[in-house]
């Protein structure tokens, strides 16, 4: 039985399709239509929802001090056009139709219409949503925070100036809302939810490992997902359909975050959005390459594991992983095994998976405060798109000297790849000389032999290749010639431009 709350009312599901996303759920069985279907893939944010879930700190809260709970709830949005039920399980489920009270708009609402945010209003309800999760954290935003939340919610008509200015308004000023007032009320009914024990027919939802290699047995051809983000795609833009699926969204260890002494073992079902303080904590280099790599609604579903179990060439975080010299960390029940980010990533969608097993955790090693880390992604859109060249160099130097460089390349082979030869071959020389340039560049230029696609040519992957080399070369040697790798598109009035795009 899969159950949540929708906005106050229980609500207990235990048949439905297995591929039934939360979009068909709340416009056909409940008739919340403020829900929009627009690009089905996750992309322009009119199906945007928001997620209430208890954080793991205040259930342990509630388990000790059950009647001295404070009030935290975690609000995120999510989108709903690839999503499946599974997510909802223990969490409340809010539409935009549950926002005001009484006949009182939310105040995000009546911030929209003080600001004329809107025109046509298909777009609307999402921005609503992603402003009211906005709404609800403890900081006071600042237009970049602002302009970070509203990501993935497409306007074509109205332009985005009044929408930030009506987000940037409310969000400053905030006060209590109905939500608010209840929240504690609703962390007490989310955790006698948690508590129960979760079981559906074609939707799988196993709790213990030995739970999920009895699935996984039973069903072997099933698919196995944590955030849904990649495989709903085959529901929506292809019109697959699956009997049985299996959610990992429930499993205990794979939703683990643990700072280790030597490094972060990251539970491979973790959403990206769970893990990026921590990530950016040790490993700030990334920022960019994580801000790039979806909309806040799509950081919120997807995850770590699944991104490198797909397997995909221009998947976004394999290069960093090869670069940090990651840990594959596999189970199947019964026995648990690890592999190195380096021999994972066998052929074009082959990894060293075996057909019982699932990947646990990602662990990826803490590196030396002096190493030279940068992480660069080529698309044809800035952010929210698919790579056409990803690379990520960790150098580390010593006296000058280079003692050890890693590498991770996406985009320019049939898997995500490492260049080995940049270590062998540039370790003793002088970082700084134009000898380690050249050399780095000759190899480069012969290391793959990428195809030719609607992203980017052969020819255009390889000479990318080696602009990005140059500017990891002069970023990490010339202070007077650093290069600016953030660019922050500030809209105009009439502005009907987007940045977003794919995630996948």
């Amino acid at each position: 039985m899969i159950s949540f709350l929708l906005n106050n009312k229980k609500m207990s599901i235990a048949q439905a399709r297995a591929d039934l996303t939360l979009l068909e759920y709340l416009r056909e069985q409940q008739n919340l239509t403020g829900t929009k279907e627009g690009c089905a893939s996750g992309d322009c944010g009119a199906c945007t929802v928001v997620l209430a879930e208890v954080d793991d700190n205040n259930r342990a809260i509630h388990n000790q001090f059950a009647n001295d709970l404070e009030n935290k709830l975690e609000y995120r949005t999510i989108n709903s056009c690839v999503t499946f039920l599974s997510a909802l399980h223990g969490k409340q489920l809010i539409t935009v139709e549950h926002l005001p009270d009484g006949k009182d708009l939310h105040p995000v609402q009546q911030s929209m219409i003080d600001h004329h945010g809107s025109q046509c209003g298909f777009c609307t309800p999402g921005f609503i949503m992603s402003m009211f999760a906005l709404y609800h954290q403890a900081e006071l935003p600042d237009r970049e925070a602002v302009i970070q939340a509203l990501s993935g919610n497409l306007c074509r008509c109205t332009g985005y100036r009044p929408i930030i200015d009506a987000t940037l308004s409310v969000c400053q000023n905030k006060r209590s809302d109905k939500f608010k007032k209840t929240e504690i009320e609703i962390v007490k009914r989310l955790n006698d939810i948690n508590d129960s024990v979760i079981s559906t027919n074609n939707l799988l939802i196993p709790t213990s490992r030995q739970a999920l290699a009895a699935a996984k047995a039973q069903y072997p051809d099933a698919n196995v997902f944590a955030g849904s983000t990649d495989l709903a795609l085959q529901v929506t833009q292809q019109l697959k359909s699956f009997d049985k699926l299996i959610a990992l969204s429930a499993m205990p260890d794979l939703n683990q975050l643990v700072e280790q002494d030597h490094g972060l073992l990251i539970g491979a079902a973790l959403p990206f959005g769970k893990i990026e303080a921590s990530l950016l904590t040790h490993f700030p280099q990334l920022s960019e390459l994580l801000w790039r790599f979806a909309a806040t609604p799509i950081r919120n579903q997807a995850s770590l594991g699944g991104n490198v179990a797909n397997g995909s060439p221009i998947g976004d975080m394999p290069p960093a992983l090869l670069a940090l010299n990651a840990v594959i960390h596999l189970d199947d029940g019964k026995q648990r095994r690890k592999v190195v980010a380096s021999e994972f990533f066998l052929d074009y969608r082959k990894t060293a998976l075996k057909t019982s097993e699932w990947i646990e955790a990602i662990f990826i090693p803490f590196i030396h405060r002096s190493n030279l880390v940068r992480a660069y992604k080529v698309s044809k859109r800035y952010e929210d798109d698919i790579s056409a060249v990803c690379a990520v160099f960790n150098l580390h130097v010593i006296d000058g000297k280079i003692h050890h460089i890693d590498s991770g390349f996406g985009g320019v082979a049939a898997i995500p790849a490492t260049v080995l030869e940049l270590n062998t071959q540039l370790q003793g020389k002088t970082w700084s000389s134009s000898e380690a340039f050249d050399i780095g560049k000759e190899i480069l230029k012969q290391a793959f032999t990428p195809l030719d696609d609607v992203r980017a040519s052969k020819t255009y992957r390889i000479a990318m290749l080696i602009n990005l080399w140059k500017r990891f070369w002069l970023e990490t040697n010339h202070s007077s010639q650093q290069i600016e790798t953030r660019v922050v598109h500030i809209p105009s009035l009439n502005d009907e431009s987007t940045g977003k795009h794919r995630h996948a």
